[in-house]
């Protein structure tokens, strides 16, 4: 095997030079260094880990938030005939203990899990046998985005560390802010990082907004004039299977997506639209992370997201190829409405937040200010129903109460990037 990363990336990937700042990223992890990469959606992420994994001996471990996420990684990389294994919720306890006995005997190259893996027993007593040459931590946002929230265990990644001294780690992810990059820098311990942004710049992407009160009408004439692949993003679940129904009966080949399908059908339908034998996924924000399709022609947002990040990353999509694509943004009155109610509804008063911080302590019988660091079994709808308090409200008031008191009390929910 190669040891040398332009003569991987032509061998394993068929490329003739790297992307910006690619090369650069890797050179620092195979130096050893802790490593924070941004690149946007599309900039070629996988490669700054994959590479790096296959030109040193011994085992590349990739932390990943989702297992349409791990299954995809390692699809590809077995298709370029390297060993790649992932632990997903779907395996018995002997499965992984078997799995993870390969690993330390050298026959995988890459090993997927999620957070939640890294905190069990079982997988705490192999890490340290294991022959890890590299961590990477991919869509590292979502440390910030739900750690605090619905996933506390995205803020132990950095405990594998103590197992695993010296081993570099590389965050990698195409939606951060300053404070969200400040964040993962400090919750994953990185020593030193050398820290890589690439342009966020997408010249072959062309973006448009229009007001229309017929979405749908507007909706065809767009698939009508551009063909090829196409992603429409929907507000909910419901919306998905509506807009689908709407452009079957146009003969245009559709299927819908979202996390209240059973893993079987979003794995079928996940896979049918990325060979091209659906053109249209109409979709939650469930869809999409990850999913390395180079010719989507389209990307339409039936509604607004919530902020100019989550629409810069969904409609990046489009255009992974470099040829000319499209991101159209639907909006009408009302979705401008929902917006602006937004700020109200995500920043409640100091009142408010005061009021919820002194229920909070009732239920748990603490003395205010007191409690940092513990957990506490909580059941947010016992909570609301004892205080009359709205568990949508309550939750949003509990976020911003993060600073005090530790979001993992809420009983846990699906991210929310799998509504």
């Amino acid at each position: 095997m190669p040891h040398n990363p332009h003569q991987i990336l032509q061998q394993y990937f068929g490329y003739a030079s790297f992307r910006p700042l690619q090369l650069n990223i890797i050179e620092s992890v195979l130096a050893g260094r802790d490593t924070l990469a941004l690149l946007p959606t599309g900039g070629g992420k996988s490669m700054c880990y994959q590479i790096p994994g296959l030109a040193q001996p011994g085992l590349c471990l990739v932390i990943t938030p989702l297992i349409a996420l791990m299954q995809d990684q390692v699809s590809q990389l077995r298709r370029r005939n390297v060993s790649a294994l992932a632990l997903h919720s779907g395996l018995t306890y002997f499965e992984v203990k078997k799995a993870l006995e390969n690993c330390g005997h050298g026959l995988f190259r890459f090993l997927f899990v999620s957070p939640e893996r890294l905190q069990t027993p079982l997988f705490k007593e192999y890490l340290p046998g294991l022959p890890v040459n590299l961590i990477a931590i991919d869509e590292a946002h979502c440390i910030s985005q739900w750690g605090y929230d619905f996933r506390p265990p995205y803020l132990k990644i950095a405990d594998i560390r103590e197992d695993l001294p010296g081993v570099p780690m590389l965050a990698l992810t195409a939606s951060a802010t300053p404070d969200v990059q400040q964040d993962i820098c400090a919750k994953l311990q990185l020593d030193k990082p050398q820290v890589f942004r690439q342009s966020f710049a997408k010249p072959n992407l062309s973006f448009s907004s229009f007001c229309e009160t017929a979405k749908f009408q507007k909706m065809l004439q767009v698939l009508q004039n551009v063909p090829g692949s196409a992603l429409v993003y929907c507000r909910n679940r419901r919306r998905t299977q509506d807009i689908a129904a709407l452009l079957a009966q146009q003969n245009i080949s559709t299927t819908f997506y979202h996390a209240g399908l059973d893993a079987a059908t979003r794995s079928q339908r996940q896979a049918d639209w990325i060979a091209g034998k659906v053109r249209v996924m109409a979709c939650t924000n469930a869809f999409g992370m990850g999913i390395d399709k180079p010719d989507v022609r389209v990307v339409i947002h039936a509604e607004p997201p919530e902020n100019p990040e989550a629409y810069y990353q969904e409609a990046g999509r489009a255009g992974r190829d470099g040829k000319k694509a499209y991101a159209v943004l639907l909006y009408n009155a009302d979705d401008l409405k929902t917006l602006e109610a937004l700020p109200a509804q995500k920043f409640p008063p100091l009142g408010v937040l005061r009021t919820q911080y002194n229920h909070l302590c009732n239920y748990l019988q603490l003395p205010m200010h007191q409690g940092a660091g513990q957990y506490f079994p909580f059941d947010i709808e016992v909570f609301c129903q004892r205080f009359g308090h709205k568990a949508t409200k309550a939750q949003k008031s509990m976020f911003k109460l993060s600073g005090l008191v530790p979001l993992c009390l809420l009983k846990k929910r699906e991210p929310k990037a799998a509504q």
